[in-house]
């Protein structure tokens, strides 16, 4: 089973799949399709972080393909000349804020490690779409309507709109042969052709070139970068047992967290799309977010204390800070030993992103979080694709109080992400959930709403992503536009939350292994579609 943001995409894995293919495999096919049918989410421009379950041996391994900053990274890059923090706007758009990207590298690892289908062959299906093109649709062209920075560069404006300025329209077929020609270069040579060579050239040019915000990228910068493989993040929830990809995303120490907070409470006889199960996954998620932006960074620059962090007595300690019937008034760090660094105020952008999960039929799986960050990234088209604008994530102020912040800039460092995709495992440690979600820092809050729902409400993943979407990061409770929740404003008010509603676009992608079988879920606020062999 294949499930997608892009019908095309999911089609695509079902495919693989069929011939033979593993979880890996449709992965990769499903990924490049993506960076042709969604290029405002993901693609080879970008980064990512792949989860892999082993069936056979029971492992599970996280890939990082996160971007690196170009070694010609300072810690000031996002500062005024007065010292203050500028508009994440006024730098997100052009080169300064692209890394390396890391996408690529890392499915090439995990097809090193894991790959049935030879590699080249993965790549036919996106360059077949690509030459023959697809047809734009609704989501895309709303997009690309409201995005008039992409005019900006004369690159992105020949592909997405017409002579006369209009977007492409809704069913037009739009072709990329400079990406067909580009993924037929990494399929036959490998993706050293795309961190060594014309390639490499042309997005370090493409950066240094850029009208707005000139980039620093260099080519020794791409020859160097290297995707990881990590040892995931796992703890427990309930009889549960959750794994994620550790640092540098946060999502799986941050999610863990809040659940180990949450399991100090009775979510079960409480139930979905109420005032005190709002309440208390909110408290959760806000103190989670509290030591996720204090404490946590690049591993290879930052000792964060994760241990400290998922340990039983400090969750409990967290926990009992929670009011059964009051907002908490402030929310800070815990204090714990080791890995202080100083607290920065986080900005949650706009974001795109997508995240698909494969299941095949040895039951290996893979969960894949992908993204060139905001909406078409940097804006900067190179060879049929779209340059990220990942390293926004990092601190834009690199010192508080005399300390430096785990997350602040640094020459061949990776941002924080909030990416999380996620496994959930029995109590019998057999693999029962492959999930994640695109939607920038509210992608931790989207898959702890699905983990609660399967395990404390007993839904089904479709019945979980469909549930209304709720965030609490910072102090401000966000409800989802549109939906049920929208009723209990005033009761989580008196409780002394700030509310605020708004449209919280998901993009869940889920597979659950039941005793009936494979059942998927697709987040319908995107284009999401379920395919199965």
């Amino acid at each position: 089973m294949a499930a997608a943001a892009n019908p095309l995409a999911a089609d695509v894995g079902r495919d693989v799949l069929a011939k033979g293919g593993n979880a890996v495999d449709a992965a990769i096919a499903m990924q490049m399709v993506l960076n042709l049918v969604e290029p405002q989410s993901s693609g080879i421009g970008g980064g990512g972080f792949l989860l892999y379950y082993d069936a056979g041996s029971g492992d599970v391994t996280a890939y990082d393909g996160r971007e690196t900053a170009p070694m010609a990274t300072s810690a000031d890059m996002f500062l005024a000349p007065d010292g203050t923090p500028r508009e994440f706007d006024s730098v997100a758009v052009g080169g300064l804020a692209a890394g390396v990207p890391g996408l690529a590298a890392m499915l090439e690892l995990a097809h090193r490690d894991h790959g049935h289908i030879a590699w080249r062959d993965l790549f036919a299906p996106a360059i077949k779409l690509a030459e023959d093109g697809f047809p734009v649709s609704p989501r895309l062209y709303m997009l690309i309507a409201g995005d008039e920075k992409l005019k900006t560069f004369p690159e992105a404006a020949r592909y997405f709109f017409h002579s006369d300025g209009s977007p492409r329209d809704v069913g037009e077929v739009l072709k990329n042969p400079e990406l067909a020609e580009t993924l037929r270069a990494i399929a036959a040579k490998g993706a050293g052709v795309f961190y060594q060579g014309p390639i490499a050239h042309d997005i370090v040019r493409a950066a240094a070139a850029s009208p707005i915000n000139p980039g620093r990228l260099a080519e020794s910068d791409l020859a160097a970068y290297r995707a990881q493989r990590r040892a995931p993040v796992c703890g427990d929830y309930r009889e549960y047992r959750i794994c994620g990809v550790p640092p540098p995303s946060s999502g799986g120490v941050t999610l863990l967290e809040a659940l180990g907070i949450l399991q100090s409470f009775d979510l079960e006889s409480l139930g979905p799309e109420q005032p005190q199960s709002v309440h208390l996954i909110a408290e959760a998620s806000r103190l989670a977010f509290a030591d996720r932006n204090y404490y946590l960074g690049d591993p290879d620059f930052v000792a964060a204390p994760v241990g400290l962090m998922l340990e039983r007595g400090y969750l409990a300690r967290r926990a009992a800070l929670i009011s059964p019937n009051h907002a908490l008034d402030r929310v800070r760090p815990g204090v714990m030993s080791g890995g202080s660094f100083g607290a920065v105020p986080v900005r949650a952008p706009v974001t795109s992103t997508t995240h698909f999960s494969v299941v095949d039929r040895e039951g290996n799986a893979v969960a894949l979080t992908s993204s060139i960050q905001t909406e078409f990234g940097s804006r900067l088209m190179v060879r049929g694709f779209l340059l990220n604008n990942e390293l926004t994530d990092f601190a834009f102020r690199p010192e508080t109080e005399g300390r430096t912040a785990a997350n602040a800039p640094a020459p061949g460092k990776r941002p924080l992400s909030t990416m999380a995709p996620t496994f959930v495992f029995d109590p019998n440690n057999r693999l029962r959930l492959a999930v994640g979600s695109p939607g920038g820092q509210n992608i931790i809050d989207y898959v702890l709403k699905v983990i609660v729902g399967t395990i404390d409400w007993n839904l089904d993943i479709q019945q979980a992503i469909d549930l209304p979407n709720f965030v609490d990061r910072t102090g401000t409770l966000e409800l989802e536009a549109g939906t049920p929740l929208e009723s209990l404003n005033g009761g989580l008010a008196a409780m002394g939350h700030k509310v605020e509603t708004r449209q919280l676009n998901s993009g869940l992608q889920g597979i659950a292994i039941t005793a009936k079988g494979l059942a998927g879920g697709a987040d319908l606020r995107r284009e999401g579609a379920v395919r199965k062999d």
